[in-house]
């Protein structure tokens, strides 16, 4: 039998439960459960285009949801830009329910753009018009009773245009699509009072024991009220701990926060590398509820510049998804919406050493998050306001804060959510005071980071975006990989961003990208020029691609100034550079096959071990160098992870496939450390192209490698 234990809350009283034994337990499905009925209704809808405010009288087309409008058969024309062809799409479909109509009947629609308004049975439901939130709304008045059908229909905007002046609307300098559509999915919640509306856990390392905040609507008069849980192991199935809670005095009030904590004896913490989950079940009298979410704690340590993870530094290292730009790529498809694709893009990742993810610019549907969580990322969420000095769109706090707080609720039990990105790039005072406004209702207290304006906590981090190559394409001078001997390795802050000397992450560099085809962007057509020639094939461009990519990812990594080391991009769009942007693609990933998910092999080659978790750096960034003389040539040898890491590091001077000259030294680095290991090398008496490799014993079963090319000059 389990054990239980009841306690008295009264109105916001901590308590911690005590004496509930924990029992193994199955999976199967308490009959208690199906006190909340979800009902998906997912699927495909009906669609037609027309006004904003009649309903079409017919609906000729058919659309996915989640999707998005471009996904409809037959298909629309100019979709994704303003038309004259239409104002608005409008979506249809028709469900049947069983049994009575309960006490609660909420519509979700977790995501849709841009604007929804939403109809049942003839009735004007209500309007929610955020693109990146969930619209919850009350049906039950319309609903039909059982057995008789239902007809519901929700108008999206077909354009970011149809939004009110002053609300975000993803604007991005490089997206020339903005395609509507309901992009998440859709569901209709049936449940008794009291009504869970909200849950929210915030894990207690120091004290083993989990947080619980329950938001209850609709409560009865009776003046007593019971709440039950279950702690289960989320893999397993196995119960680790239930009890029930009681709150007095509950008669005077329909609504009511209950706040308890649940101690966890040896908790399991979660973490990239073991991203273990507990999933919380609640009951009321009517109602069931659960949510799923991991013991970990965040935060960043200004004094020495670190992410601390469960209470140790931890280094970031990984990528960025622009999912609203992989939203206009041509291979897109069905790809966003299939789990199985999203979770196996999210192992590739992994295979890159990756262990954070900026979800950038915007926000995927809600199985990545859930994806992240069961795979293991860090993941920086960034709300999609990309303003730079000036653009088309202005938000102002008093629409963001809204989104803001929707979001927070949407998200704050996902452990891989470990900070809040309120804008990227963008010079405003708007962010500041949005997130200012919302960050106290966050019980795990992660920090913000707000993009190029300042930073509103000691206890935030800073972005910095040190392009170094951009130089060439903007017109502002040459930029060569030699220069990097005379760069620091702390990267650049605006004056803004420098209030606080917070923790710095580095979540884009390089300005090297190439398409997917090997041609250049309209962002990286003047470098490749310069850096290769005019007439440089695409393998020539993939290699030095690939080559630079990596001594760059080396020098953030090697030189140890920043929290985190993020690539971009691992998806988004990729399309003809030959307009400017945003027409002309500006950026692109690494894939050549987005199905198989397939890297274009240099970069796989060269990135990935510029990545590895015991990583090299060879100081030497290219150049010529006199034939004869004696050269020290330094190897950084980074360790992210906690154990001390020991091996030979060889170094060798090849040219082309014949090897010159090779050393080998022995090397100790401890877990978190970085070592320097020298070697005297005598430069070749012959001029000529020649190429330095450093190579690391296994690392996690493979070898990992550092090349420099260096060229002989003669000084005769």
């Amino acid at each position: 039998m389990y054990g239980q234990t009841r306690l008295i809350l009264v109105a916001m009283f901590s308590v911690v439960v005590a004496g509930c034994n924990a029992t193994p337990g199955g999976r199967a499905e308490s009959v208690e459960a199906q006190a909340r009925r979800v009902i998906d209704l997912n699927g495909s809808w009906d669609m037609a285009e027309g006004s904003m405010d009649s309903i079409p009288v017919h609906f000729l087309h058919k659309v996915p949801v989640p999707g998005l409008v471009d996904m409809a058969k037959p298909s629309f024309e100019e979709v994704g830009k303003k038309s004259p062809k239409r104002e608005a799409f409008w979506y249809r479909r028709t469900f049947t329910l069983d049994g009575s109509i309960p006490d609660v009947a909420i519509l979700k629609i977790h995501k849709a753009k841009y604007g929804t308004k939403v109809f049942l049975n003839g009735h004007i439901v209500g309007e929610h018009l955020p693109c990146f939130t969930p619209a919850l709304l009350n049906v039950k008045n319309f609903l039909n009773d059982s057995g008789k059908p239902n007809e519901l229909i929700v108008r999206v905007g077909a354009n970011r245009e149809s939004l009110p002046e002053g609300m975000p609307t993803g604007w991005d300098f490089e997206k020339y699509l903005y395609i509507p559509g309901i992009y998440d999915s859709v569901e209709l919640i049936l449940t008794r009072t009291p009504y869970i509306v909200n849950v929210q856990t915030a894990a207690d390392l120091e004290k083993s024991r989990v947080k619980v905040v329950m938001e209850l609507d609709h409560i009865s008069d009776s003046s007593e009220l019971d709440i039950r849980f279950r702690l289960r192991e989320a893999r397993t199935g196995e119960t680790v701990r239930r009890g029930a809670v009681a709150l007095a005095g509950a008669a005077e009030q329909t609504q009511k926060m209950v706040e308890f904590s649940i101690p966890i004896k040896d908790c399991h913490l979660w973490s990239p590398e073991d991203p273990f989950l507990y999933e919380l079940e609640l009951w009321t009298a009517g109602d069931y509820k659960r949510t799923r979410f991991g013991m970990r704690s965040f935060r960043f340590d200004r004094e020495s510049g670190r992410a601390i993870l469960n209470g140790k530094p931890y280094y970031m290292r990984g990528t960025n998804v622009c999912v609203y730009r992989f939203f206009e790529d041509a291979e897109r498809g069905d790809k966003p919406w299939r789990a199985e694709w999203v979770r196996r893009l999210h192992q590739k990742f992994k295979g890159m050493h990756w262990n954070s993810i900026r979800y950038c610019i915007g926000f995927p549907p809600e199985i990545w998050y859930e994806i992240a969580d069961e795979e293991g990322f860090l993941i920086q969420d960034e709300f999609p306001i990309w303003l730079l000095s000036k653009a088309p769109e202005k938000p102002v706090s008093e629409k963001i804060i809204p989104e803001y707080t929707e979001w927070m609720r949407e998200r704050w039990n996902h452990p891989c959510v470990v900070i809040w990105d309120a804008q990227n790039e963008s010079v405003t005072e708007e962010t500041g005071k949005a997130l200012q406004a919302v960050r106290h209702l966050d019980l795990s207290n992660r920090p913000w980071e707000n993009g190029w304006a300042e930073p509103q906590s000691e206890s935030d981090c800073v972005e910095s975006h040190p392009y170094l190559f951009s130089t060439i394409q903007w017109g502002r001078g040459e930029f060569h990989l030699s220069d990097l001997a005379k760069t620091s390795g702390v990267p650049r802050l605006r004056d803004a961003q420098k209030r606080y000397d917070l923790p710095i992450i580095i979540n884009e560099y390089a300005w090297l990208w190439i398409n997917r085809d090997g041609t250049t962007t309209c962002l990286t057509d003047k470098v490749y020029n310069l850096l290769l020639g005019p007439n440089s094939t695409a393998a020539e461009r993939f290699s030095l691609y690939g080559r630079y990519l990596a001594a760059l990812t080396e020098f953030w990594r090697g030189h140890r100034e920043c929290a985190g080391v993020l690539h971009f991009c691992g998806l988004g769009y990729s399309r003809a550079g030959d307009k400017p942007r945003p027409e002309g693609g500006a950026t692109s990933d690494h894939f050549i096959d987005l199905e198989a998910l397939t890297y274009e092999p240099n970069f796989a080659r060269y990135v990935r071990d510029a990545f590895s978790p015991v990583g090299l750096m060879i100081d030497f960034w290219g150049g010529d160098l006199p034939a004869g003389a004696e050269r020290e040539f330094k190897a950084y040898v980074i360790n992210d992870l906690y154990t001390e890491w020991q091996g030979t590091v060889h170094f060798r001077l090849m040219r082309g496939q014949e090897m010159i000259a090779e050393q080998s030294g022995e090397c100790r680095v401890k877990g978190l450390g970085r070592e320097v290991v020298s070697f005297t090398q005598k430069i070749p008496d012959e001029a000529g192209e020649y190429q330095l490799v450093v190579e690391l014993d296994a690392v996690e079963g493979k070898k990992v490698r550092s090349l420099r090319d260096l060229n002989v000059v003669s000084t005769e």
